[in-house]
């Protein structure tokens, strides 16, 4: 790839130009390629039916029709409970990292919703069969009847708030982006959101930020853009964060009359 040109740096606080060096120095690195949606999804859904699989497991063995003599009932259980957990959770972040690469049309709020949280529903079909299968048996031992339903029921909360798309993005809201933004845009490594400018005041504590398209800063979470840098480029119609930058105006305001003032001296 050609290499990247040297930019003006400029302070986010001041809206002055500052002497090269003045700024410390953040390495870059460029984003990995988005991946294929339809394979992730794939991956997704074999996951979840291995997750079925071990829920029918499970069931078999509370019921007493598999029984592993070696290791106690409820150990038994439990850890076939927890591969469920691992499998239905890793399939839900293959699910979401393919929303964010090819995301769902927000027309329909429903199907949007559902599309993104496949995973949600995953957790419901690996875990409440059992629970509910679980607590009709009254033949089975009370203790292991108890054990059995409080991890079943932490695994699907757990599964659950791991599953669900907090940060869900639509069809629309990256074209929209995509439109908006020509240049590469960058983005810190625990960072939620991409930005415009890599000297943008909120970038001050990164040592490194990677840059790449809209395309590839949504595919890894960043679905929103900066609102600072929104404002800095005058940039409408883009999904942004929730951040108030009223503060930013202001000091962008007293960067003009300083420059203003010292033209004037």
């Amino acid at each position: 790839m050609a290499e990247k040109k040297k930019k003006k740096i400029i302070s986010a606080d001041t809206g002055l130009e500052v002497e090269a060096g003045s700024r410390k120095q953040t390495k870059m690195k460029e984003a990995a390629p988005v991946g294929n949606a339809g394979g992730l999804r794939a991956g997704a859904v074999a996951l979840w039916v291995v997750a079925l699989a071990l829920e029918i497991v499970a069931v078999m063995i509370y019921s007493g029709k598999i029984n592993w003599t070696f290791v106690a009932t409820i150990w038994q259980i439990i850890a076939v409970l927890m591969l469920d957990l691992a499998f239905v959770i890793t399939g839900a972040q293959l699910w979401k990292k393919a929303n964010h690469i090819k995301p769902a049309s927000e027309k329909n709020k429903f199907i949007f919703w559902l599309w993104n949280n496949m995973g949600l529903v995953a957790c419901a079909v690996c875990f409440i069969p059992f629970i509910i299968i679980a607590l009709l048996n009254k033949e089975a031992d009370k203790k292991t009847k108890a054990i059995a339903v409080v991890v079943a029921v932490i695994a699907l909360l757990i599964s659950g708030v791991a599953s669900y798309d907090w940060n869900p993005v639509s069809e629309e809201m990256q074209q929209a982006a995509i439109n908006a933004i020509a240049d590469d845009v960058y983005w810190s490594p625990f960072g939620k959101v991409y930005h415009t400018h890599d000297d943008c005041h909120s970038l001050n504590q990164s040592d490194q930020l990677t840059y790449g398209t809209v395309e590839q800063a949504i595919a890894e979470n960043r679905t929103r853009l900066c609102s600072f840098c929104a404002k800095r480029d005058d940039i409408t119609g883009v999904a942004t964060d929730e951040v108030d930058v009223s503060d930013y105006v202001v000091e962008e305001e007293t960067a003009e009359k300083t420059e203003e003032t010292e033209e004037a001296a």
